[in-house]
């Protein structure tokens, strides 16, 4: 483990829709940190600083519609402080300052695809490709993000196009299934669009999938009857947060952005975030230990 962070942010091209997005990225470094502000937060970070000696297991984390990769920095920088090098992805036009895409056929097709186009990027990166073990990258996706990581570990999302809007459904166009990514950790995924028969039969890599209890918009009972497509139950890892909502995945928020007017702050009575998170970091982490270590060769 290391007592320090490094940061740096990376512009992907997408080239075929004409558009850049950023990703985030912190990485255990040597170089001592620093309080940084980094969007509307503070990250003990050491910008620009090189990555330790090393290499490291690539983690990329999707976030939920319409919101931010920020709202997982607390998870990144604890998974960099641990030996990982973690990119937190930002949506194109499905984010806190551009959602136009939300809700849109063409944000299903996208989100898989520009966790893609990242993957390729970071491991092209001038200074952060040779710090990375190749071939072994895992995913985290909240919410929507969890839609999106399945859809590139094999996944077949089924829905209705607009050219299709009153037909029956039809397969999403998404990527091949990334053979570098060797784990996934769903929190309160939204998945409906894998809910025939056959959509996750070529999923193959390990899952941890948190639900919480007494989340109304990713109920525990619909995520856990999708993912008993996945054709090897022993690859699922599933576990019920008891009175946990759908945004106690999210980082705790700064007091002043705690409001009942800001749902992703708010939590389900009786839940505390903090102690949580303190329990959900380490989770993660064994779980991403034991099977990227399991997987690499």
């Amino acid at each position: 483990m290391t007592d320090s962070v490094g940061y740096c942010a990376v512009s992907v091209e997408d080239a075929q829709l004409a558009l850049a997005f950023p990703v985030r990225v912190l990485y255990p470094t040597l170089t001592p940190a620093e309080r940084v502000p980094i969007g509307p937060y503070e990250l003990y970070v050491a910008p620009e600083a090189p990555v330790s000696p090393g290499t490291f297991p690539l983690v990329l984390i999707s976030h939920g519609t319409g919101s931010s990769g920020l709202v997982h920095r607390n998870l990144a920088h604890y998974l960099a402080r641990h030996g990982y090098v973690v990119g937190l992805v930002e949506h194109a036009h499905n984010n806190r300052d551009d959602n136009s895409w939300a809700n849109t056929p063409q944000n299903l097709v996208a989100r898989p695809r520009h966790l893609l186009l990242a993957i390729n990027q970071l491991f092209n990166h001038q200074s952060l490709a040779a710090a990375l073990q190749p071939d072994t990258v895992a995913l985290i996706g909240h919410s929507l993000g969890g839609y999106a990581a399945l859809a590139l570990v094999g996944g077949e999302p089924v829905g209705r196009l607009p050219e299709t809007a009153d037909g029956p459904p039809l397969r999403i166009p998404t990527p091949p299934a990334d053979a570098r990514v060797k784990a996934v950790v769903l929190l309160a995924p939204a998945i409906p669009w894998f809910g025939s028969e056959g959509s996750l039969q070529h999923v193959q890599v390990p899952l941890l999938v948190l639900v919480g209890e007494q989340d109304e918009h990713t109920p525990a009972a619909q995520v856990e009857q999708i993912l008993a497509g996945v054709p090897n139950a022993r690859q699922v890892t599933l576990r019920v947060i008891d009175k946990a909502g759908h945004f106690s995945f999210l980082s705790p928020f700064p007091p002043a952005r705690v409001s009942p007017a800001f749902p992703p702050s708010q939590d389900p009575a009786g839940f505390n975030r903090l102690h949580f998170h303190d329990e959900l970091y380490p989770a993660i982490e064994a779980f991403l230990s034991r099977t990227l270590l399991n997987t690499s060769s």
